[in-house]
């Protein structure tokens, strides 16, 4: 049988609409939608601690900087360092929207690559400071964003996957989807994959948080999100093309080895960090 009678052909506009002659795309507007999403589940934790809503209003610009350049320069730096880094121009492009384009004048792209390790690196710096302006307790803090966490993810692998990127290993398995803007062989939706796995995870944190939050140790969630998040990245890398060919020659590609670390840093939160009875906070 014709496996290509198996898969699902995907091939969406990825620009949602033009504006002026720049590109609203899916993938911005599914960022959006991540970290606005996120902002509102943080909200309501503060306002069930009944911590002071000052407080909670610059969270959110920390956490949106903090993401954006975090995953912007972690791109850069880990997945193609050598246009990045070699160039004046290269250079540039790091920290603004556009390409310049090889015979001179430039292109608006948006901010075409972000790393998911990056944009984790980013954020918890992002807190750290944000924690030394309002004094607040950081494990406290890292908690409450590690609940919200898995939604935003879900979001964002949702928009690699209207843009058609980070596309799977060729398969013979029913449900998969040749990405016609690549080529025309069905391919595990690796992106599909990772977007249902942080959906569960959303739903786990919310029940875990809803029955026993004034249960578990400081550092539990935080720690939870990291260990699933990077243990079930690192494994789906296998069915996933790898995205830089300097990856082919190693054991273990970018996103596996980069997720190692997490994954430790993960399991120590969740079962040796601060396990003190819940009364002696």
């Amino acid at each position: 049988m014709n496996t290509l009678l198996l898969s699902i052909n995907w091939n969406p506009n990825p620009e949602f609409f033009n504006l002026f002659g720049i590109s609203i795309r899916y993938y911005g507007i599914l960022w959006a939608i991540g970290i606005f999403c996120a902002y509102f589940i943080v909200r309501y934790q503060y306002r069930d601690k009944k911590i002071d809503e000052k407080k909670f209003d610059p969270l959110f610009f920390y956490c949106f900087f903090g993401i954006l350049i975090g995953a912007r320069l972690g791109h850069c730096l880990f997945y193609d360092p050598s246009h990045y880094l070699t160039s004046g121009k290269g250079f540039i492009e790091m920290f603004i929207p556009i390409r310049f384009l090889p015979g001179g004048g430039w292109k608006f792209t948006g901010y075409e690559g972000l790393a998911s390790h990056g944009g984790t690196l980013g954020l918890i710096i992002a807190l750290w400071l944000y924690c030394r302006k309002t004094k607040m307790h950081y494990m406290e803090v890292v908690d409450m964003i590690a609940v919200a966490t898995p939604l935003t993810a879900c979001c964002i692998r949702l928009a690699n996957l209207m843009n058609s990127e980070i596309i799977g290993k060729p398969t013979d398995m029913p449900w998969a989807f040749v990405f016609e803007r690549v080529d025309m062989l069905p391919r595990h939706p690796g992106q599909l994959y990772e977007a249902i796995a942080y959906l569960i995870l959303f739903f786990i944190m919310i029940f875990l948080y809803k029955k026993y939050s004034r249960k578990l140790h400081r550092g539990f969630f935080f720690g939870l999100c990291l260990a699933y998040i990077f243990t079930f990245r690192f494994f789906i890398e296998f069915v996933k093309e790898n995205q830089e060919s300097f990856e082919d020659n190693m054991m273990f590609n970018m996103g596996q080895w980069l997720s190692i670390p997490f994954i430790i840093v993960g399991i120590y939160f969740m079962f040796f960090y601060d396990r003190k009875k819940v009364s002696e906070r």
